[in-house]
């Protein structure tokens, strides 16, 4: 009781913390328009110094937030976005939207609101994908412009070779869509579906086919002892339960070494065969950090992923202008997820105001365990959230009413007006308008 009493402390002080900052930020950023008001902004044309960033998932998109609200007024420097991505991609409702039907737009926020109120000329948006970088500039693939760059923000992110169902691997909404559509059909035509992977995506999703189709014979194969094995016993407990209650069948300690997708044969380790009409991989992610490779090869450790000081710039001495954030930083996070990321997004745009204004970055990032807090779902109408230090851990079973999940929070939180996207009315087909306002 005296643990479970601790933690509940430890989650007030995190949540102080996090309102604190957030109070900080907003305070400058009123300060910084007031001012602009007051004694005019520089130009677009007249801010020549850029801030380039590299991917606009939860990290980079916060470090662009950050420092376009918060560059002084009559500052040189702007913030460049470089995303590949049309919309912003919400990872973790895929899952669920691989099963289920006529949601899989809301996976796909539209980018900019998130950047309302920012200062005319402090930021440049570009869709497009950076391929190299050297000491002074950024290149990219589509238009082959080189950008300067006087700071640089590597997010990056992870993702996975095979896609969904834990990312899309397209850049174009439309395609995204269809992406998912076909993951549904392919379920929906299925009559034995193997899920490899027992961690949130392998468990989520399996649990929603379960209970989506219950006739469906659904296998789950984990090659550790239990699923959710990053997590605290009682989460594991719960999402082994949530898998049992539906009828999943669960393969523990065995690993895929072969699937045959002309034959629908999946071998595994100990000589099992296992056919099946549709197969999900939710394994091996890694993190995206090819594009510093040749820049800086020393700073990318054994698992992938680029090595960072504490204040997140880049392990290399010879680049104290280049920051690293999210998902591809090497900062032995146990369970990176949105708060971690923005969290370290937040330190980073700190750092490089401070840089920017000649004074030494000198925020660090330390890992919180209150990052690490989940909501597993455990099929289509019930769900656990699960906190824990290490020492001890909560968990709190409730249901679950919205068949989109947190989709709408998340639209408004990005800035964005739940579900409404221009992007859809210029670009969808006539027989996908219509979901658009649904």
């Amino acid at each position: 009781m005296l643990e479970k009493t601790k933690l509940y402390t430890k989650i007030a002080g995190y949540a102080l913390v996090m309102l604190w900052t957030e109070l900080r930020l907003a305070l400058r950023g009123v300060i910084v328009r007031r001012q602009a008001a007051l004694f005019g902004s520089l130009g677009s044309e007249e801010r020549t110094r850029n801030i380039v960033i590299v991917g606009a998932n939860f990290a980079g998109y916060r470090v662009a937030q950050i420092i376009a609200k918060n560059l002084s007024p009559r500052s040189p420097y702007r913030v460049v976005v470089v995303e590949p991505n049309s919309h912003f991609h919400f990872t973790w409702v895929l899952p669920r939207f691989c099963v289920v039907k006529g949601h899989e737009h809301k996976a796909f926020i539209p980018y900019g609101g998130y950047l309302d109120g920012v200062i005319e000329g402090s930021y440049r948006w570009i869709q497009d994908k950076v391929i190299d970088i050297d000491r002074t500039t950024v290149r990219l693939q589509g238009s082959e412009e080189s950008i300067p760059y006087e700071f640089l923000v590597i997010a990056t992110g992870a993702g996975v070779q095979d896609g969904l169902p834990s990312r899309v691997n397209c850049t174009e909404k439309t395609e995204g869509i269809k992406r998912l559509q076909s993951m549904q059909n392919r379920l929906e035509s299925a009559n034995t579906v193997v899920v490899v992977g027992g961690g949130a995506a392998g468990v989520e999703v399996a649990t929603d086919a379960k209970d989506l189709y219950p006739e469906k014979h659904i296998i789950l194969i984990h090659s550790r002892d239990a699923v959710m094995h990053r997590f605290g016993k009682g989460l594991q407990k719960s999402a082994r339960e949530g898998l049992e209650r539906l009828g999943v069948e669960l393969i523990l300690e065995e690993r895929v070494v072969n699937e045959d997708a002309a034959t629908g044969v999946v071998t595994l380790r100990s000589g099992r065969q296992i056919t099946c009409d549709f197969f999900m991989n939710c394994t091996g992610q890694r993190p995206l950090s090819e594009v510093v490779a040749t820049l800086s090869p020393n700073s990318i450790s054994s698992t992938g992923h680029i090595k960072v000081k504490p204040n997140l710039q880049i392990a290399d001495d010879s680049l104290p202008n280049i920051y690293i954030c999210g998902d591809v930083a090497d900062t032995d996070t146990p369970n990176p997820n949105a708060r971690s990321a923005m969290r370290q997004g937040t330190i980073v745009a700190d750092n490089i105001l401070r840089a920017a204004a000649g004074k030494t970055p000198s925020y660090v990032y330390e890992n919180q365990w209150a990052d690490g807090v989940i909501k597993l779902t455990l099929g289509l109408d019930r769900s656990v959230t699960h906190l824990g230090d290490g020492n001890s851990e909560l968990l709190f079973a409730s249901k679950e009413t919205d068949e989109a999940l947190m989709s709408a929070m998340a639209w408004s939180r990005m800035g964005a007006k739940p579900f409404e996207d221009a992007y859809m009315d210029a670009h969808a087909p006539e027989a996908e308008r219509d979901i658009n306002k649904s």
